[in-house]
C-alpha cells in the first residue's frame, strides 16, 4: 500500500489516512456486534493489527526523520557553498556570472556595474547572446578605436561541450580596458569573467613611447656624430629628422631646416644663391624627383665657393619618403687629382721606360739570333759529329771485322807455338779496337736527341746464361770464379742495351778483381727486379763513387790497361734513358756491389726475332748453300772462306742486283741469306731479302749483319723475320744462328 520509494511526505500522509481508517472501522465494530465475545475477538484482531500498523509507522517515522536529518544537512551544505560563492564573487577583482541553459543564473556587482546602460538588463534569466548583443551595442565603448578588440560572436549551440571559448578585449571611453573571456563547462554552463587590463595597456603604451622616444634619442644621436650630413624627408617632401652636419655642409640657415620644412624650398635657396656649383650645368629639382619615382637613387657632385668638395645623395625610403646625405669628398677629390697627375707622370715615365726596353728588345733578339744560328750550328756539328761517328764506326768495323775473320782462320791453320802467341796478341788488340769503337758509338747514339730504344719483355734468364757462357773464358784467363744465378723472370726493357749494361758491369768487376769470384743473381723487389753483381775486388773509395761514371774515369789503385773507362758511363747514360736505377754499395779492399732495377714482366712467349740460345761452337760440316751478300770485297772474301771452312757452298755477291743474278744462273734459291745492311748506291740488305725471297716464292730463311742497330731495323726484323747480327761478328753466335735460322726452316 506504501511504496517505499516515493517521498516521505507522501508515504507519512498515507499512513495517516491508513490510521484513522483502522481508528473508524474499529469505532464501527462496537456498534455492530453487542456480544461480549465478539466484541472481544474483534478487540484482539483490531489490537493486532494497531500493532503492526504502529510498527510500520514506527519504521516510517525512523526513515523520515533521518530523509528529514538529511535533507537538513544538504539544505545547510547548500546554503553554505552559495554563501562561499557569494563571497567568491564579492571578493573577485574583476566581473563573474554564471550561465546555465544559456540563461543567467548568478553574477556579482562588477560584472552588472561595467557598462551602466546594460546593468537595467543584467537580471537572472537574461541570455547569453543578448548579453553579448547588448555588449556590443554599449554607448560607453570608445568607437575611435573600433570599441571592442576581438568582437564577441554569438553561442554555436552545436559545439560540444568543453569546445566553446573566446576572448575578447573592450576599450571603455574613459580609457579603460576590459578582456572578456567565456568558457563552457563540461556540464554545460558557461562562466564570463570581466578582467581589468587597463593598468597593463598603460604600462606597455609607457613603455612603447619610452622605447619610442630612446630609438629617436640614439637616432638624433647617431645623426649627430656622423660624419655624413643626413637628412629624412616626408612623401610630401617635408624635413623630419636632420643633424647639426647637414646644415653645416650645406650652409643653409636654420630657419629652412625646421621640422616641416619643405625640401622645394631648400633647393631653390641653394641654387638661387649658387651655393653649390654643379659641373656641367645646373642641377634640375623636377629630375631628382622623377629618378626617386622610379626607385631610382639620384647621386651628384658639387664644389663650394670655398672649394670644398660634396658628394649628394638622394634614395627613397619604403614609405615614399626619402633621405638626403651629403659628404666631404674634398680630401678624396683631391687625392684623386694628385693622382691623376701622378698617373700621368708616371705614364710619361713608363713611356719613356718602354721605349727603353723596345730598343733593348730589339737588341736582344739581335742577340738570340745570333744565338739562335750558333745553337744550330753547334746542333748542326753535333749531329754531324755522331753521323761521322756512325759513319766512322761502322767503316772502321768493316776491316777490323774482316781482320778477326782471317786472326780465326789463321788461329786455326797456325801450328807452331810463336804464331799463335802472336795471332792471340793481335786478336786481344783487335777485341780492344773494337771494345773502343763500340763504347764510343754507344755513347754517341745515347748522346744524341734521336735516342732509340726497342722497349719489350723478355726472358731475363736466357740473356744471362749467354752472358755466362760469353764472359766464362774472360773470368777463367783471369783464375776466378764467375758464377751467375739462374733466373725465370721476365723483365720489361730494351734487350740489347740491358745485356751491354750487365755485360759492362760483369766485365767490370772482372778486370777489378785480382782473386776470389763475381756473382750475378737478381732479388725481387715488389714489382721490379734488382740485378745485382757482386765482387771481392778492390773496392771504390767513397770519393770515387762520384765520379766513376764519367767518361774515361777509373778507380783509384786500378792497374794500368784494366780498361778504357767507358763501361760505366755507358751504364750511367742507358740506364737513365731507360729509367732504370742505378746503385752502387763499395768499400775498399774488400769489393763493391753494382745493381740495375727493371720493372717485372708477366711471363711470355718469346719473340722468334730473339737470338737464340748460345751453343758451342758444332764441329759438323755445314751442308748448306749459303749466300754473302757484302760490298766489302776483304769482309767478303773472309766471311767466304770461314763458311767454306765450316762445310758450305758460298754463293758471294756486293749488291742486291748480283745476288739476283747469281740465283737465277743456278736456278735455285739459297738456304739462308747473310746480307749487309749497309751497301753501295743507296743498297741494303732489306732490299736484298724482298727481292729474293719474291724471284724464289719462298721465304728464305735470312740474317742481317750490321753495325746498324736502329729500332727501325729491329721493327722490320720483327716483321719480315729475319735476325740482326751485332758487327764485329762472333763465328760462334753466327754458325749458332745459321744453324737455329735453318733448323727452324727444315721443322
Amino acid at each position: 500500500m506504501i511504496n517505499p520509494d516515493e517521498p516521505y511526505e507522501i508515504q507519512i500522509a498515507k499512513q495517516a489516512k491508513i490510521i484513522e481508517a483502522l481508528i473508524n472501522r474499529a469505532e464501527r465494530g462496537h456498534e455492530v456486534g453487542s456480544s461480549a465475545y465478539s466484541l472481544f475477538e474483534s478487540a484482539i484482531a483490531l489490537q493486532a493489527e494497531v500493532w503492526e500498523k504502529t510498527k510500520d509507522l514506527e519504521k516510517a517515522l525512523d526513515t523520515l526523520g533521518k530523509a528529514s536529518s538529511e535533507l537538513e544537512i544538504a539544505y545547510q551544505a547548500q546554503e553554505r557553498i552559495q554563501r562561499n560563492l557569494a563571497d567568491a564573487m564579492v571578493a573577485m577583482e574583476g566581473g563573474f556570472a554564471l550561465f546555465s541553459e544559456e540563461r543567467l543564473q548568478v553574477c556579482n556587482t562588477q560584472f552588472r556595474h561595467l557598462l551602466p546602460d546594460i546593468e537595467p538588463l543584467i537580471k537572472p534569466g537574461l541570455g547569453f547572446d543578448d548579453y553579448l548583443a547588448a555588449v556590443s551595442a554599449s554607448k560607453y565603448l570608445n568607437r575611435s578605436d573600433s570599441g571592442v578588440i576581438g568582437r564577441p560572436q554569438p553561442a554555436a549551440k552545436e559545439q560540444r561541450p568543453g569546445q566553446r571559448f573566446s576572448s575578447f578585449v573592450m576599450v571603455l571611453r574613459n580609457d579603460r580596458w576590459f578582456q572578456i573571456s567565456y568558457r563552457q563547462t563540461s556540464s554545460g554552463n558557461i562562466a564570463v569573467l570581466q578582467t581589468e587590463i587597463t593598468d597593463i595597456v598603460r604600462e606597455n603604451r609607457r613603455e612603447k613611447n619610452r622605447l619610442i622616444d630612446q630609438q629617436a634619442h640614439f637616432l638624433q644621436a647617431a645623426f649627430d656624430h656622423m660624419s655624413l650630413g643626413i637628412c629624412t624627408f616626408s612623401s610630401r617632401g617635408e624635413l623630419l629628422v636632420r643633424n647639426e652636419r647637414f646644415g653645416e655642409l650645406l650652409g643653409v640657415p636654420l630657419l629652412l631646416l625646421k621640422k616641416g620644412s619643405r625640401f622645394q624650398r631648400i633647393v631653390e635657396h641653394v641654387e638661387r644663391h649658387e651655393i653649390l656649383d654643379r659641373k656641367g650645368g645646373r642641377s634640375q629639382f623636377a629630375g631628382w624627383f622623377k629618378a626617386m619615382r622610379r626607385g631610382e637613387s639620384v647621386q651628384e657632385r658639387f664644389r663650394r665657393s670655398d672649394g670644398m668638395s660634396l658628394d649628394v645623395r638622394i634614395r627613397s625610403l619604403p614609405d615614399d619618403g626619402f633621405i638626403v646625405s651629403i659628404m666631404d669628398v674634398t680630401m678624396e677629390t683631391q687625392a684623386a687629382a694628385l693622382l691623376e697627375q701622378r698617373v700621368q707622370e708616371r705614364t710619361a715615365e713608363l713611356i719613356e721606360a718602354n721605349r727603353l726596353l723596345k730598343i733593348h728588345a730589339d737588341e736582344q733578339t739581335k742577340i738570340e739570333g745570333a744565338l739562335r744560328q750558333a745553337k744550330e750550328a753547334a746542333e748542326a756539328a753535333h749531329t754531324s759529329k755522331t753521323r761521322f761517328l756512325a759513319a766512322a764506326s761502322h767503316d772502321l768495323l768493316q776491316p777490323i771485322n774482316a781482320a778477326k775473320l782471317y786472326l780465326s782462320m789463321l788461329t786455326e791453320t797456325a801450328g807452331q807455338p810463336g804464331a799463335k802467341d802472336v795471332v792471340s796478341r793481335l786478336n786481344r788488340s783487335f777485341t780492344s779496337i773494337e771494345s773502343l769503337l763500340q763504347a764510343l758509338l754507344d755513347i754517341s747514339r745515347l748522346d744524341s736527341s734521336g735516342a732509340e730504344f726497342n722497349i719489350t719483355s723478355f726472358d731475363l734468364g736466357s740473356l744471362l746464361q749467354g752472358l755466362a757462357e760469353d764472359l766464362a773464358p774472360l773470368a777463367t784467363e783471369k783464375g776466378i770464379g764467375l758464377r751467375i744465378v739462374p733466373s725465370t723472370r721476365w723483365v720489361t726493357s730494351d734487350q740489347r742495351y740491358l745485356m751491354r749494361c750487365i755485360q759492362n758491369l760483369v766485365v767490370n768487376a772482372i778486370q777489378y778483381t785480382e782473386r776470389g769470384r763475381v756473382l750475378v743473381g737478381c732479388r725481387p723487389r715488389g714489382d721490379r727486379l734488382r740485378i745485382e753483381v757482386w765482387d771481392t775486388g778492390i773496392g771504390i773509395s767513397e770519393e770515387d763513387q762520384t765520379r766513376i761514371f764519367n767518361e774515361f774515369t777509373r778507380a783509384s789503385g786500378a792497374e794500368r790497361g784494366t780498361g778504357m773507362g767507358l763501361g760505366l758511363s755507358i751504364v750511367e747514360r742507358a740506364c737513365r734513358h731507360l729509367d732504370h736505377p742505378v746503385r752502387l754499395v763499395s768499400q775498399p779492399g774488400r769489393g763493391s756491389v753494382f745493381s740495375i732495377t727493371v720493372p717485372l714482366a708477366a711471363p711470355g712467349r718469346a719473340s722468334a726475332c730473339e737470338n737464340p740460345m748460345i751453343e758451342p761452337m758444332l764441329d759438323g760440316s755445314l751442308d748448306l748453300i749459303v749466300m754473302i751478300v757484302e760490298n766489302d770485297a776483304d769482309e767478303l772474301h773472309a766471311m767466304t772462306q770461314i763458311l767454306e771452312s765450316w762445310g758450305a757452298s758460298v754463293l758471294a755477291a756486293g749488291s742486291t742486283a748480283d745476288a739476283a743474278a747469281l740465283m737465277q744462273e743456278i736456278g735455285t734459291a739459297p738456304d739462308i741469306l747473310l746480307a749487309d745492311y749497309q751497301l753501295d748506291d743507296g743498297d741494303n740488305g732489306v732490299e736484298t731479302i724482298r727481292t729474293l725471297r719474291a724471284l724464289a716464292g719462298v721465304e728464305i730463311p735470312a740474317v742481317i749483319v750490321s753495325a746498324n742497330r736502329q729500332r727501325e731495323l729491329l721493327r722490320l726484323g720483327n716483321e719480315m723475320s729475319f735476325a740482326v747480327l751485332a758487327k764485329p761478328v762472333q763465328l760462334v753466335r753466327l754458325r749458332a744462328l745459321i744453324d737455329w735460322k735453318t733448323r727452324a726452316r727444315v721443322a
